[in-house]
């Protein structure tokens, strides 16, 4: 059976996701105003008989389209911002996890879990199990906690990956030679699917990524982590 097809954002599956998803339909509101506003006026241009040809000065009207676009940029730049320095803000993570990029796949690190190494490829179709998504499927998925803050470590062993998450708003680069970081809280459990987002070479679209988030009780039992 043909899986439903995702029209607009993913669902929020924290924090920070809810404050993207909010900013774009402020964003679409204010653009889709403004687009309507532009088609009123060429309608009108278009339908009425132009008998004002004739006037050179409107130094009111020009005050007015002078103004009102830079309380428009205003309104958008300070949400903006404020989301911007929120995803950059890191508090205490209680866990720190490294993903590192490769050509053509994943490797994790569970660093305060006795330095946990394993490696995460795609799973060919030939090895899908009823459900599975093609493509996105993965042999060892990264399993995370829920509520509970989270550092991200990212780097990459050969070229540019970029490690995104779209439920979790999560899109950090992977830079050979560098350590980025990023941090999240998860609200929900499930399973929670992404895809390296840099042209990474031939092999770019079968490198995803697959989060199992479950609860903080259960990750901390030890036992999901046997490979």
């Amino acid at each position: 059976m043909p899986h439903p097809v995702q029209l607009g954002l993913q669902d929020a599956t924290s924090p920070i996701m809810e404050e993207l998803i909010a900013f774009h339909d402020h964003a679409f509101m204010i653009v889709s105003l403004i687009s309507f506003l532009v088609l009123y006026v060429l309608s009108s241009v278009l339908t009425t008989k132009l008998t004002n040809t004739n006037i050179t000065d409107a130094q009111e009207m020009e005050t007015i389209w002078t103004i009102l676009p830079a309380i428009i940029l205003v309104l958008i730049a300070l949400p903006s911002l404020r989301i911007l320095y929120l995803t950059d803000e890191i508090n205490n993570p209680s866990f720190t996890i490294k993903s590192i990029g490769h050509q053509w796949y994943w490797t994790y690190e569970y660093t305060d879990y006795g330095g946990l190494i394993f490696n995460s490829y795609m799973l060919p179709p030939l090895f899908l199990n009823p459900g599975d998504l093609r493509l996105l499927e993965v042999d060892n998925r990264v399993v995370l906690p829920i509520e509970a803050p989270v550092r991200m470590m990212i780097t990459s062993q050969d070229v540019l990956h970029s490690w995104t998450i779209p439920t979790l708003g999560l899109k950090t680069d992977a830079i050979p030679g560098r350590l980025n970081q990023t941090t999240f809280t998860a609200m929900r459990p499930g399973v929670y699917y992404g895809q390296c987002s840099e042209i990474c070479g031939a092999n770019h679209s079968f490198m995803p990524i697959v989060a199992e988030l479950i609860p903080l009780k259960i990750f901390e039992m030890g036992p999901v982590f046997t490979l």
